[in-house]
């Protein structure tokens, strides 16, 4: 049985776990992002991750982590780690497992993961999106997970959709994941996501919805899977707010 070290890289969250080639997860181990922290502090408490999970009889990581990326997803920056940016994470968890070790976007790698065993197994174009601390996606169009020029393809948390809106860590104005992200809503409503009240929940979906249409009318996509936890805190009413605008 082969097994890999999956790790998980957000601007909440750290994690890391064992998974088998059925997919099944054995076993893992999270704690919270320091994104305040010195980088290097903060690549020390991944790794105590990875080696508490480990078992030895792994033979790779797999790492999904917050974009943009740069050569090859050798350099990583995400945009709510400030401390990581240009960060070698893919050679430093290399000479630190000893393990071969492939980084990419975690939404692409949730697309990745949905179309294995997940709820777009069979389907060959659709969009998996995280709706999280950030925003991001993956896009699989004819059975394939696109990649682009930079290998950053699926940024739909950059996608405009509120023209003059709320300033985005990327520089423009209007993104989803400035006005639909769980920073954006903590921001805006000064309560965490899961204290929003329902006119922000369905806003967001609203939001989250009109930008899977965009998506989906480009690419001719025929399913979104969407995960992440504001999204699947904030639950049925989001759901049925975003349906309603694809």
């Amino acid at each position: 049985m082969t097994r890999a070290v999956a790790v998980d890289v957000g601007g909440t969250k750290l994690a890391a776990g064992v998974v088998d080639d059925s997919g099944a997860l054995l076993c893992s181990a999270s704690s919270p992002t320091a994104a305040s922290a010195d980088a290097e502090v903060l690549f020390a408490g991944l790794i105590r991750l990875v080696e508490d999970v480990r078992t030895g009889d792994e033979t790779v990581v797999g790492v999904g982590c917050g974009g943009p990326m740069a050569h090859g997803n050798q350099l990583v920056s995400p945009l709510n780690i400030p401390a990581w940016r240009d960060f070698p994470l893919r050679e430093r968890l290399a000479a630190a497992t000893g393990l071969p070790v492939f980084v990419d976007n975690d939404a692409k790698a949730l697309a990745l993961g949905e179309g294995w065993i997940g709820a777009a197994r069979g389907r060959d174009n659709f969009i998996a999106m995280v709706v999280s601390t950030g925003v991001g996606g993956g896009i699989v169009l004819d059975g394939r997970l696109l990649d682009g020029a930079d290998l950053n393809a699926g940024h739909i948390g950059h996608v405009i959709v509120e023209p003059d809106g709320r300033l985005c860590g990327c520089g423009a104005r209007g993104c989803l994941e400035a006005e639909a992200s769980g920073l954006a809503i903590a921001a805006t409503t000064g309560r965490p996501p899961a204290d929003a009240p329902p006119a922000v929940v369905e806003r967001t979906g609203r939001l989250v919805g009109r930008a899977i249409a965009s998506a989906a009318n480009l690419l001719d996509l025929d399913l979104a899977v969407v995960g992440g936890s504001v999204a699947l805190g904030f639950g049925p009413p989001f759901f049925a707010a975003a349906q309603a605008e694809v």
